[in-house]
């Protein structure tokens, strides 16, 4: 019936998504979620391309980056991905993913994600360990990190000054770049004290 798998895939999504009355939220995870899966590259990907054409608007792409699980992410790689895809892409992140490997369990802080990547984004979905309390630390700087990235916007951004208010009546170091070690540290302090909070309670 279709002349490609693209065209296929975006015709089921839209009608999907004008079935359910053009949510305001519906995710689209493309066949080629991140580089290492596009053929010859992102760009030139004939899959993307389609998808990029023939997908509505409304219609959130999501995307991993250059590989499955990306240690780095930049906005230059962001630009080429906006580009093909004709929108911005949420990311969705498997920093911390452990279900291809259940022996391993990832406590680093968040990190290898460039500064100024939040005006190139349409969204960030956080994969997380399998173990829920493991990713107390993995959540905490991640949320440290966003933190700093709305304060560097609102900077940037002078007709910002709500924005700017709303940051500087809350808590974390928004107003200076961020530091994986320095987010490693707050969310270790907050951690223990957690886990302190906790072993105060009856029946613990």
């Amino acid at each position: 019936v279709f002349p490609s798998l693209a065209q296929a895939q975006a015709s089921v999504a839209n009608e999907v998504y004008q079935e359910l009355g053009q949510p305001s939220v519906f995710l689209f995870c493309p066949t080629e979620y991140c580089s290492s899966l596009c053929s010859p590259s992102p760009s030139q990907s004939c899959y993307l391309q389609t998808i990029g054409q023939e997908l509505l608007p409304g219609i959130s792409v999501i995307w991993t980056g250059p590989k499955v699980v990306s240690q780095e992410l930049s906005a230059v790689q962001l630009e080429e991905v906006e580009s093909v895809l004709q929108r911005p892409p949420i990311i969705w992140d498997n920093l911390y993913a452990n279900d291809y490997d259940c022996r391993r369990v990832f406590l680093g802080p968040y990190m290898g994600r460039a500064p100024g990547l939040v005006p190139r984004l349409h969204g960030l979905l956080l994969n997380p360990n399998c173990e829920l309390q493991a990713n107390f630390i993995p959540i905490h700087t991640l949320g440290t990190w966003f933190q700093s990235e709305l304060g560097s916007c609102a900077h940037s951004d002078h007709a910002g000054m709500e924005t700017v208010a709303a940051l500087e009546d809350s808590q974390g170091p928004w107003e200076r770049s961020y530091s994986p070690q320095e987010a490693l540290e707050l969310a270790l302090r907050d951690w223990v004290a957690e886990i302190n909070q906790q072993a105060l309670e009856p029946g613990k």
